[in-house]
């Protein structure tokens, strides 16, 4: 091990490569203070203030002490972590960044088997009929729902937005930050979208924008699979998209897992795919997905659903794995994010080893409550327990915003299982769902040992 100590460390830099890395740095001509901040630029384009204090080039790593941290919390980091660092004001690359990505979608198929169809319930015309029906039917809310969007909001709505973020006049921006937050404007704004259709009947492109957009919000608020599928239908949505993957679910959920499946032979498939996959029992597909995700800018995630996917399959030991991966790896795209995808993965392991003392027949009567990170912060779930049976299930506190159904199909899900094991994250709102059911595994465990 060299330690960075006191005088002057002069020699020339001969060349800096990946072989050399920081072996070069130690020997280049720096005053060695420590007074001076250093910096780490990692792969990810996360950056870390702090000081060099060891460097070990037979291990290939080196010592940091963060600059927030106290003496007692240095980390160590393998030179293949960091792009580059900033010592004593110079700057040298260490391991150059991989090509941009168009990696954010895979460039090839993953290996997605396809399964028997002894899964399905009904035949491929009897769920197209289903949709169909449902499709040119409006719901039974329809008629009496008032749309209630500002008299400001533009209905013809641009594909391309200009100007500050305005909810008052961009129907998207309305959308987002005003009926996806409120329940109580769902069906409403539903019904606002069915207008920019009416409306954009000459336009194929805004047509296009709309019908995805409906069969989005059937499928992520009401959970109304049949009609989404049938505007999601409409709307040629794609499997490189998440509502191509909804598409896909909607199938499943309506009874025809082949259909869902027939869809991913030889495509390109988004990310959420990986959970789907595992949802549907498709293991060994989820995590061949995963694994091309997992050497692309969105890791975090994959590592993320292929650990839920193994935990919603009971092979817990292979989840806490990859939920380790992203503690382990320590890297996102900013410290918020980072903060978001730690506080996912510490909270799953925590609750894989709560799941025996979470087991509601060693629970004491009586109301629990306890808390999770959410995707916008601190989520407190309400457990209510007699006669060993799990009796309700409510959020009695969030900030989420974008939560969709997950406050009500998550907790239903708990009580329908009686228990946290087995727990289909809600698809479009993964992060509020597995906060609902970290919270709800520790507001078990202290039933138990109440008992």
């Amino acid at each position: 091990m060299d330690q960075i100590a006191g005088g002057n460390l002069i020699a020339k830099i001969v060349k800096l490569t990946r072989g050399t890395l920081f072996g070069v740095i130690v020997v280049a001509g720096f005053q060695s203070t420590l007074d001076a901040g250093d910096l780490i630029e990692f792969l990810s384009g996360v950056t870390e203030e702090g000081t060099i204090l060891a460097i070990h080039k037979d291990a290939k790593n080196f010592e940091f002490q963060p600059k927030s941290a106290s003496s007692t919390e240095a980390k160590t980091y393998a030179y293949s972590e960091v792009h580059a660092v900033t010592y004593q004001g110079r700057r040298f690359v260490m391991t150059p960044k991989p090509a941009p990505a168009t990696q954010t979608k895979p460039d090839k198929q993953p290996n997605v088997a396809q399964s028997a169809t002894d899964d399905d319930t009904r035949t491929k015309a009897e769920v197209l009929a289903l949709i169909d029906e449902a499709g040119r039917t409006p719901p039974d809310w329809f008629d009496s729902t008032t749309m209630n969007h500002p008299a400001t909001l533009d209905l013809s709505w641009p594909i391309k937005t200009t100007g500050p973020w305005n909810e008052a006049t961009n129907v998207g921006q309305y959308i987002w930050g005003r009926v996806n937050p409120n329940e109580s404007r769902w069906r409403s704004g539903i019904k606002l979208v069915h207008e920019c259709v009416a409306r954009h009947q000459s336009d194929p492109d805004l047509l296009k924008r709309d019908m995805d957009k409906l069969g989005d919000m059937y499928f992520t608020l009401l959970q109304d699979y049949a009609r989404a599928a049938f505007w999601l239908q409409k709307g040629n949505a794609t499997v490189d998209r998440p509502t191509g993957i909804y598409l896909s679910e909607c199938y499943w959920k309506l009874g025809n897992k082949t259909m869902a499946l027939e869809r991913f032979k030889g495509k390109l498939l988004h990310i959420d795919a990986i959970k789907l996959l595992g949802d549907m029992g498709e293991i060994e597909g989820a995590l061949s997905v995963a694994e091309y995700y997992s050497k692309t800018n969105e890791f975090n995630e994959a590592f993320l659903n292929a650990g839920d996917a193994l935990r919603s399959a009971g092979r817990l030991d292979e989840a806490v794995r990859y939920y380790q991966k992203v503690l382990t790896r320590n890297q996102a795209r900013n410290a918020e994010y980072l903060k978001r995808y730690t506080a996912r993965a510490s909270g799953a392991i925590e609750a894989i080893k709560l799941f025996d003392e979470a087991d509601v027949s060693r629970v004491a009567d009586g109301t629990y409550t306890d808390m999770s990170t959410g995707y916008n912060g601190m989520l407190e779930v309400q457990i209510r327990v007699a006669d060993s049976r799990i009796e309700g299930v409510k959020v009695t506190k969030h900030q989420e915003k974008q939560f969709y159904a997950a406050l009500t199909d998550t907790t239903s899900q708990i009580v329908a299982k009686q228990g946290v094991r087995d727990i289909d994250g809600t698809s479009g709102a993964t992060i509020t769902s597995q906060a609902i059911i970290h919270a709800s595994a520790r507001a078990l465990a202290q039933g138990a040992s109440a008992k």
